[in-house]
């Protein structure tokens, strides 16, 4: 059972989130720059994707531990069309990007592709992971919505073996694939913004949200 205490406020965690967040942008700006601003249009909306999920499910997890006001706006069906359509959208821009951009790194072929089956693998094992022991609804964060998700034994089996947390740890090793396999510079940018970016959202927002759901679980 959970503790009955406050839940974490709605700008709990967030100026770290922003903060990192100017930061990672600045980052991406000028090595953007520095490559000569390749694919405008593409290449932001590549970027925007990951912003726009990670702030879309801060505000409605935060808004469901509050006061449950996503369940009673747009309910957790609608939650879970939202968060892979944004999900999903984060993979097709960021490959749109990258076929754009391809053979922009001038990668000889043999270690690109070495590379990218050495990134892929894993992300696709992890992927599987997810779907066959986790459940894509406990992924997009069902425990805060459902007080039955959070009783739930930690899962360790596939990916989640080695990592507690094999969606951030290997599966978004596959935004690294597409823009190794497709040998862009503009989509291993976006692939390192998103990548970091999911860290921040752990820390900022997942973590403190985390500890108020399963304080007194193992």
């Amino acid at each position: 059972m959970t503790v009955n205490k406050t839940p974490p406020s709605l700008l709990t965690g967030q100026l770290l989130h922003f903060s990192c967040l100017a930061i990672l942008l600045a980052v991406v700006w000028n090595i953007w720059n520095y490559l000569g601003q390749p694919f405008p249009i593409a290449f932001w909306i590549a970027i925007a994707f990951p912003i726009v999920h990670q702030i879309f499910v801060w505000l409605a997890w935060r808004l469901e531990l509050r006061s449950s006001a996503t369940s009673e706006s747009i309910g957790f069906r609608g939650y879970l069309i939202s968060f892979f359509f944004l999900f999903g959208g984060r993979f097709v821009s960021l490959f749109v990007l990258a076929w754009l951009d391809r053979f922009s790194l001038k990668m000889p072929l043999l270690p690109q592709t070495i590379v990218t089956v050495l990134l892929a693998l894993p992300a696709i094992y992890a992927m599987f992971s997810v779907l066959r022991y986790f459940g894509l609804a406990r992924a997009a964060g069902a425990d805060h919505f459902d007080p039955r998700f959070r009783d739930m034994p930690l899962v360790d089996r596939g990916i989640f073996r080695f990592t507690n947390n094999g969606m951030y740890v290997y599966a978004f090793l596959l935004f690294w694939a597409i823009a190794v396999g497709l040998s862009s510079s503009a989509a291993l940018i976006v692939a390192g913004f998103s990548h970091a970016y999911i860290w921040v959202h752990f820390f900022a927002t997942e973590k403190p949200d985390m500890e108020h759901l399963y304080r007194n679980n193992g």
